[in-house]
């Protein structure tokens, strides 16, 4: 036989559920403004941070990958003081992120490479957009550093998309990282020519070159006395935009110089020699 409720027993429910909704009560009212300060805070901190790294010339996709993380960080920490005041225990949760965290790490071993070699170009900066870079993947010009791919502009406006794991992981060249690059160029002339000679044209087309750095050394010497030639180098410096134009018009003027002066650039070649058999 059921007892039947009557407002009395209501009442006296009411009142003994009554200390228990205060508290609630006032736990989720300051978790409330844990909430709405925290997030007011977070704002201020993301502004004052996105200032400080502008102010160091950060690369812009580490910058908006750093703010992202200094947000969401500042956000779980004010989560985690508001359900704590709620009743709600910090370490579950913790323990259903964590669990979450390691299925989706294995899950995505590869990209979270690419990932963490993403944040090392970017942090590290081993080269920026703008940069030619050679590496084992490919070689071009650096047209933009994402947080997983690396993307070039190959010479003959070709794009390659390399995985930053990989660019992170193996050695590159950063072509112009400097503001000047030195020209070096062998040539072989035949034993027989004028040594001095050949080395005085080569030294003059180097001095006498609009584009070579007159200011820097410039050196001209005999690099080795190989089988068929004497080696001839020089050396001299170019600012680095110009280094390919001064390479070739050096090298198409050495040809030049050294046929008009009778100077020999030996070449490989076969001596057929033709035996014919005596009649008997």
């Amino acid at each position: 036989m059921t007892e039947e409720l009557t407002p009395n027993m209501l009442m006296d429910l009411l009142k003994s559920w009554q200390p228990g909704l205060i508290e609630f009560g006032v736990r989720l009212l300051i978790a409330v403004l844990i909430v709405i300060i925290g997030f007011r805070i977070v704002k201020i901190v993301r502004r004052m941070a996105a200032r400080s790294f502008e102010r160091i010339d950060m690369e812009l996709s580490l910058r908006k990958f750093l703010l992202s993380l200094i947000q969401f960080l500042l956000y779980g920490i004010i989560v985690f003081m508001a359900a704590e005041k709620v009743g709600i225990k910090s370490s579950s949760i913790i323990a259903i992120f964590g669990s979450a965290g390691l299925a989706l790490g294995l899950a995505l071993q590869g990209s979270l490479s690419n990932f963490a070699g993403g944040v090392l170009i970017l942090l590290m900066r081993p080269f920026k957009v703008g940069d030619y870079i050679v590496c084992d993947e490919g070689e071009g010009t650096v047209s933009m550093i994402g947080l997983v791919y690396t993307t070039l502009q190959t010479a003959d406006n070709k794009r390659t998309v390399i995985p930053n794991g990989s660019l992170s992981n193996s050695p590159l060249t950063n072509v112009t990282s400097q503001e000047k690059r030195r020209v070096d160029i062998r040539v072989g002339i035949g034993y027989s020519s004028d040594l001095k000679k050949a080395k005085e044209i080569m030294g003059k087309i180097y001095r006498n070159h609009p584009l070579v750095r007159q200011d820097d050394p410039i050196d001209v010497f005999v690099d080795e006395l190989a089988d068929s030639a004497v080696m001839l180098g020089g050396r001299g410096w170019t600012d680095t935009e110009n280094y390919w134009t001064v390479r070739w018009e050096i090298t198409e003027a050495l040809k030049l110089a050294f046929d008009e002066g009778g100077i020999e650039i030996p070449f490989q070649q076969m001596d057929v020699h033709m035996i014919e058999e005596k009649e008997k």
